[in-house]
């Protein structure tokens, strides 16, 4: 779990519980890498949401826009719903002490990967941080991970088998804190001095449990023990630093923070994507390379698919495609003032429009 969300230090607004005092503080670069791109106040856009809670709105809106193919987005919904059910599937093994179905989760691992490869709708779908009804938050929590640790490891250029090994361990992420009594994970911030300890050790337990599954000479049971390492020694249980640490494992613990934020395995409530990629771009230089929150910015994007926004002139829209190159410029599907689509939607595309642009996203509670 994530150390901006669980750790001391993390902004004032960050969703979930703080554990144990020790636990890393927020990420952010390490110095020695490019710095990494200005946070989302780069232009006159990325200002305070109308108001802080409610989600964007999902996938669907954006689906319905041109160049969205719908039948792609179903296809991408009904795999990640069965990338969970497989996960749900480890947690009783690991509950029961029974064999992990590696196979199983090998091969929908393999076909989540295909379809990042082919299309971007299975990342859509898991950057939307709704808890769906009955779900346990940790098999959604290592979904997410998988997926999109995944995407961001395509685009860092990182081959295939390396791809494989991010999603297995991001599926895997947090399995060892299914071995803790489920009253402790509710309350994880209040822990006594032995349950800090059985916490920061979870890594090295879940490490364990994948290493009696896994074929010999699979880096995922090390990417499990290295996740909440960072990049100046203040992760655990190692304390590596820098080179020491695997690029793959940076990779996780980057994607974990970020899910964390946007989804917190909490009562607290969760922040939305824009204001999560905020949090991570403000937070100290120490615990993350610049290049990698550079690549996250890139693939999440200050306003991602299906984030309602307001433009200067008034106009309220819904943004259905990222241009990867300038982010705080996507295009748009316009609405009226209050959100509605009476019609045909027109769409908008912000940088080919100099003169338009956001000034902050609207939350479905606003409209």
């Amino acid at each position: 779990m994530s150390d901006l969300v669980r750790g001391g230090g993390a902004p004032p607004a960050a969703p979930r519980p703080a554990p144990p005092a020790g636990t890393p503080r927020p990420p952010a670069a390490a110095p020695a890498e490019p710095a990494p791109p200005p946070a989302a106040a780069a232009e006159p856009a990325a200002a305070t949401p109308d108001t802080a809670e409610g989600a964007a709105p999902g996938l669907a809106e954006a689906a319905a826009a041109p160049g969205i193919d719908s039948r792609d987005a179903d296809d991408a919904e009904a795999l990640f719903v069965e990338l969970r059910a497989t996960l749900g599937g480890v947690r009783e093994a690991v509950k029961t002490a029974g064999p992990l179905p590696w196979a199983r989760l090998e091969a929908v691992v393999d076909r989540t990967l295909a379809s990042l490869e082919r299309a971007g709708e299975l990342f859509w779908v898991a950057n939307r941080p709704a808890l769906p009804a009955g779900e346990d938050d940790l098999v959604f929590h290592h979904a997410r991970v998988s997926v999109l640790a995944m995407r961001l490891g395509l685009t860092l250029g990182l081959g295939r088998p390396r791809l494989l090994d991010i999603g297995l361990a991001g599926a895997l992420i947090d399995i060892g804190l299914w071995q803790l009594p489920a009253a402790m994970l509710r309350r994880l911030d209040g822990l006594s001095l032995d349950e800090q300890a059985q916490f920061k050790a979870h890594p090295r337990a879940g490490a364990d449990i994948v290493r009696r599954w896994a074929p010999v000479g699979s880096s995922v049971p090390d990417l499990v023990l290295q996740h909440h390492e960072r990049e100046q020694g203040q992760g655990f249980p190692q304390r590596l630093t820098g080179e020491s640490i695997r690029l793959e494992a940076k990779i996780l613990g980057l994607v974990d923070t970020y899910t964390g934020l946007t989804a917190p395995a909490s009562l607290r409530p969760g922040v939305r994507p824009h204001e999560a990629i905020r949090q991570i771009v403000r937070s100290r230089h120490e615990a993350f390379p610049p290049a990698l929150i550079k690549a996250l910015l890139t693939e999440i994007s200050v306003f991602p698919p299906g984030t309602l926004v307001r433009l200067n002139t008034g106009e309220v829209g819904c943004v259905v495609a990222v241009n990867r190159h300038h982010p705080l410029r996507p295009r748009l599907s316009m609405h009226d003032a209050r959100g509605g689509n009476p019609g045909a939607p027109k769409v908008l595309d912000l940088s080919e429009m100099p003169f338009l642009y956001i000034t902050g996203p609207v939350s479905e509670d606003a409209r």
